[in-house]
């Protein structure tokens, strides 16, 4: 089984590594003002409207799976961005760690922290499954596996899963006509136009994957498609 984004050493799947730098690549870089944009309030177009639009419908759907009252916790914004999720986990009264990839996006996140909860997050550049982040009660990952296989997705899940005391709220891309069709499509554009492939997975295949995660069961689960924005979130149950 290949090894998670970020993970070295045997058994990593050849160009994993590249596949991260990748990655790091298109959120630092090729399109590091446009994302700096979308998580902000600033103007942007009709179709990136719809994407802001459904990122702050599925926020608040993960958000709501949390308990409204997280004083004394532990919670872990793997994937953080520019760490909108982290500031409202923070309100509720979590101590939050938020991390990215992308260490520009992390650095406008910085700037972005309201004084309110600015003592109770830290946000960090790295690898959301390194061990030594430590142990949360819930865990939040908002649209990174959107990039992976349901093999990787799983491998991925255990792994925050074993370090998640109560739960873990996850988005993979859902493998609906539409998805698998502009997936199609966007490999007759160059290399060099192409955001970081998106790869729809059937949820029954990845479910009947997560039903081995060990110390886990599966919770609730939804959809939220905006226009050009289209997501499936999944909950697993590890307290």
């Amino acid at each position: 089984m290949p090894e998670p984004m970020g993970a070295s050493g045997p058994g990593v799947e050849p160009g994993w590594e590249a596949k991260r730098a990748r990655l790091e690549t298109y959120f630092d870089r090729t399109a590091f003002a446009a994302w700096a944009a979308l998580t902000s309030d600033a103007p942007v177009s009709k179709i990136r409207a719809t994407v802001r639009a459904g990122r702050d419908e599925m926020r608040n759907l993960l958000l709501g799976w949390l308990p409204q009252d997280l004083a004394g916790k532990r919670v872990l914004d793997a994937g953080c961005g520019t760490g909108m999720l982290s500031v409202e986990a923070a309100r509720r009264g979590a101590e939050v760690v938020g991390i990215d990839v992308s260490p520009q996006l992390v650095a406008i996140g910085q700037e972005r922290l309201p004084q309110d909860v600015k003592r109770q997050i830290t946000l960090v550049s790295g690898d959301m499954l390194d061990p030594a982040l430590g142990d949360f009660d819930h865990i939040v990952s908002m649209d990174v596996l959107i990039h992976d296989e349901a093999d990787q997705i799983a491998d991925a899940t255990a792994r925050l899963a074993a370090r998640a005391r109560q739960s873990l709220v996850f988005t993979f891309a859902p493998g609906t006509p539409l998805l698998r069709t502009a997936r199609a499509v966007g490999q007759f554009f160059p290399k060099s136009d192409r955001s970081p492939s998106i790869i729809p997975v059937g949820h029954g295949y990845l479910k009947a994957r997560l039903s081995r995660v060990e110390r886990a069961r599966l919770g609730r689960d939804a959809r939220v498609s905006r226009g050009f924005y289209t997501s499936h979130a999944q909950e697993v149950i590890t307290g």
